[in-house]
């Protein structure tokens, strides 16, 4: 049997942007394949071309050259429209400040993304928004507005309108940027779950606790991939393992 095709796979992607006189090279020729079930973290530090290439993942920029294939979709042949249904059947998003609607529910906030459908995917958004704001531990706060949630909260119900229309992929930039470090731990916590269940995870951050709870970690450099290695391989090289039994 065939091994199947990546969620994800790029090849040389390159991006560059013009700052008055100066052009910045922000990727530089990055080839990079994830598969269904992987949750991958993408490390580097500020100017290492991380957040670019999220934005490029999920629809939200294109490249100046290179290929990117989701799904086996080659996504630089496609127009705005079609990139916004990308964005809307394929793909999730989850970001460090939340962005959810103020004075709306929790509810309403999750159900969002599908008022969006043209294509009539959903019969009950409501149905479906309650259904995964349970999967995420927040069945008792349907209906209390952001204002009314901790940050650990908001970004559940974040996290439950990312995964309401059951995208191919997840991508999550610095998710846990906002909060403390026991939050932190239970949000981690719940994306490991959710690729136990199969959801396709990549993860900015620039930290190894939150690199940790992946599989596999991707570090940029300079716009470049510099490492590409299983998460345990990339501890015992950097020694985080501290050596505890």
């Amino acid at each position: 049997m065939a091994p199947a095709a990546p969620v994800v796979e790029v090849r040389g992607l390159t991006r560059e942007y013009q700052l008055g006189a100066e052009r910045v090279r922000a990727l530089r020729g990055v080839s990079l394949s994830v598969y269904a079930g992987e949750m991958v973290a993408i490390m580097g530090t500020s100017g290492s071309g991380k957040s670019t290439l999220m934005n490029v993942l999920g629809c939200l920029d294109r490249p100046t050259a290179g290929e990117y294939l989701l799904g086996g979709v080659a996504v630089g042949d496609l127009d705005d429209d079609a990139l916004a249904d990308i964005r809307g059947e394929r793909l999730g998003f989850v970001f460090q400040g939340f962005n959810l609607l103020p004075r709306t529910t929790a509810v309403e906030n999750v159900a969002l993304p599908m008022l969006y459908d043209r294509k009539g995917r959903f019969a009950d958004p409501t149905a479906r928004a309650v259904a995964a704001l349970q999967r995420v531990g927040l069945g008792e706060r349907l209906n209390h507005q952001p204002n009314e949630l901790s940050g650990g909260q908001q970004q559940r119900v974040a996290i439950a309108r990312a995964i309401v229309t059951e995208p191919r992929l997840l991508l999550a930039d610095e998710p846990t940027g906002n909060l403390d470090s026991r939050t932190t731990v239970e949000i981690m916590a719940l994306f490991q779950a959710l690729n136990d269940d199969g959801v396709t995870l990549m993860i900015v951050t620039h930290e190894d606790e939150v690199a940790a709870f992946c599989k596999r970690a991707v570090t940029l450099k300079d716009g470049q991939i510099v490492r590409d290695v299983p998460v345990e391989q990339r501890r015992a090289a950097s020694g985080l393992d501290g050596g505890a039994s």
